[in-house]
């Protein structure tokens, strides 16, 4: 191919001339991109940079601690408010809790994509999530009632006897038996406790059984979840699922507690008249509940099941000794035993069954 040139500037080029150009194929052109192997790439994500890591860690941990604070604080600020502030209305108090993890339920989900909306999609399915609803209800409100009685330390106790529930709830209801070596484990679980309450400085027989009440509620409902919502179209995660219930768990407290507990707002706004601080200690402890469900549903995210099993464990006893700490209410060396042997025969518990499942 030939193209007419012509020099405009020297005039020694004045007429024009041709410069022939060859045109060389694609094939001929030796251009290279440069590229990133999918290899590679893949192994970048298996083996993140240690700054990333280190991150990651730090994230971890600031979640766990998250987790634990506001577990812990929930617990201590209820035993405070129900016992020593003298605020002796636990279904008002529930039904606080549960009107602030509607709404922030919903701000996290609908706002802020915390996870993605799942939606009820039928009315079965809207009156299982009431039935674990009402049983949500009756475990959190009956904890709370046994904190007006029983010191965190023996509420805990009691608490961690879940599993033996857990696992009489689940015999009865499915038929489903467990290895033998997962039952043997129950044996501790329950010897703690009964030696804990027979040592126990400040036993008081209604705390006890409410709290026990309580603690099978927790169980029981934990084992309908499981049978009600095993459909793979009704499963949701724990957010959505506390998204539904907690504004039914409303509409079932409101008539209880103006039923329960007499001119109960009356009472607090009188409270309030005298002590505004009793209106902050309600809104810290409402938002702290659901600050309890949000950072155990992160942590399970972010954490493997042994982990979380480990960590849940653990919590138990940071919140025995430092509610000690905080009431100074009196223990005996042989309720400590009791309550140590509890969460040995827990930890055995959570083995044997992993070991079960594996087989």
């Amino acid at each position: 191919m030939a193209f007419h040139m012509a020099n405009q500037t020297d005039p020694c080029f004045a007429r024009p001339f041709l410069v022939h150009v060859r045109l060389l194929p694609p094939t001929a052109l030796h251009l290279t991109k440069p590229t990133i192997s999918l290899s590679k790439l893949q192994l970048f994500d298996q083996h993140p940079p240690p700054k990333m890591k280190g991150m990651s860690r730090f994230f971890t941990i600031g979640l766990v601690a998250a987790w634990y604070s506001s577990n812990i604080g929930v617990l201590l600020l209820n035993k405070y408010l129900l016992t020593n502030y003298g605020f002796k209305y636990p279904i008002f108090l529930t039904m606080c809790h549960m009107t602030a993890c509607s709404l922030f339920s919903y701000i996290a989900i609908a706002w802020f994509k915390v996870v993605p909306l799942q939606t009820i999609r039928s009315r079965v399915q809207f009156f299982k999530i009431s039935a674990l609803s009402f049983i949500f209800c009756i475990s959190v409100v009956f904890g709370n009632i046994s904190l007006r009685y029983l010191p965190v330390s023996f509420n805990q106790a009691i608490g961690a006897t879940t599993p033996f529930f857990t696992a009489v709830f689940a015999y009865l209801m499915t038929l489903k038996r467990e290895a033998w070596l997962t039952y043997v484990t129950l044996i501790p679980v329950v010897t703690g406790v009964v030696i804990a309450s027979g040592s126990e400085p400040s036993f008081h027989l209604f705390g006890f059984l409410i709290c026990v009440a309580a603690t099978a509620a927790r169980a029981l409902k934990s084992v309908l979840q499981g049978i009600l919502l095993s459909a793979e179209g009704e499963k949701l995660n724990s957010m959505n699922l506390l998204l539904y219930m907690a504004p039914m768990a409303v509409v079932f407290l409101l008539p209880a507690t103006l039923f329960m507990e007499d001119n109960v707002v009356g009472i607090t706004i009188a409270l309030a008249r005298d002590d505004v601080k009793i209106i902050w200690y309600l809104l810290f402890n409402s938002s702290l509940a659901y600050f309890v469900n949000l950072t155990n549903f992160l942590v399970t995210k972010h954490t493997s099941a042994l982990t979380l099993q480990v960590l849940g464990n653990a919590k138990g006893a940071v919140a025995v000794v430092v509610s000690i700490l905080i009431f100074r209410n009196p223990v005996s060396v042989t309720g400590m035993f009791g309550y140590t042997l509890t969460v040995m025969g827990v930890i055995l518990y959570s083995e044997a069954k992993k070991g079960a499942n594996k087989s």
